[in-house]
C-alpha cells in the first residue's frame, strides 16, 4: 500500500521500522495524551509488528501506513483508517507525528490522503475519527478535514491519574446522485 502527497509518502509498515517510531513514542510531548508512562523497545516492536500483521489479512479492513517525508524518507509518524467491518460502509481514522515535526501540516496532509482513499477506493459513505478533547491541535485536523463534532463522551477515558471526555468527529461523502 502506497499513497503520495506533495510532500510526504505513506506506506506499508515493515518490522524495521519501530525505531523511528520508538523514538517519537518516548517524547514526553507524545506522551502527555497517551495512556502509556513510557515506551519500551518491545512494546513498539510489538506495536509495529501489529500494522504489518493486518498487511496479510484478506479483505484488509485496517490500513495503518507510515508517514514518512518524501525529501528524506525519513519516519515521522502513522496515518490509517479502520473499516468497522468487512462490507462496512463506516471507517475511523487515526494518526501520529513525531512532536519534532507538529505544526508543519503534515498531519493534515496525510489524514486528507486517508480520507481520500477511504471515500475513492474503498467507497466508504462516512469517515469518523475519536480524540481526547485535550487535544486541541488534533481537533484543529479533523476540522481542517471537514469533519464535524457530533458528540462529547464526558469522563469517558482514564489514565494518568484523571478523566478525559473524549470527543466524535465524523463526516459523510456527498457524491452528486445523493
Amino acid at each position: 500500500m502506497f499513497l503520495s502527497t506533495p510532500r510526504l509518502i505513506l506506506r506499508d509498515f515493515v518490522a524495521g521500522d519501530w525505531p523511528a517510531v520508538l523514538a517519537y513514542q518516548r517524547d514526553p510531548r507524545y506522551l502527555r495524551l497517551y495512556e502509556w508512562e513510557d515506551r519500551t523497545e518491545d512494546d513498539v516492536k510489538r506495536f509495529v509488528q501489529m500494522f504489518v500483521d493486518q498487511q496479510r489479512d484478506q479483505p484488509r479492513t485496517r490500513f495503518q501506513l507510515a508517514v514518512t517525508l518524501k525529501a528524506d524518507s525519513r519516519l515521522i509518524g502513522n496515518c490509517g483508517i479502520r473499516l468497522n467491518g468487512v462490507d462496512s460502509h463506516a471507517a475511523e481514522i487515526g494518526y501520529e507525528l513525531a512532536p519534532d515535526e507538529w505544526g508543519r501540516g503534515y498531519a493534515t496532509e496525510a489524514a486528507r490522503a486517508i480520507v481520500r482513499f477511504g471515500f475513492e477506493e474503498l467507497g466508504l459513505h462516512r469517515i469518523g475519527a475519536w480524540t481526547v478533547a485535550d487535544n486541541t491541535a488534533s481537533i484543529h485536523v479533523l476540522e481542517k478535514l471537514g469533519m464535524t463534532l457530533e458528540g462529547r463522551l464526558r469522563d469517558y477515558e482514564r489514565y494518568k491519574g484523571r478523566y478525559w471526555d473524549v470527543l466524535m468527529y465524523g463526516m459523510i461523502r456527498v457524491t452528486s446522485d445523493e
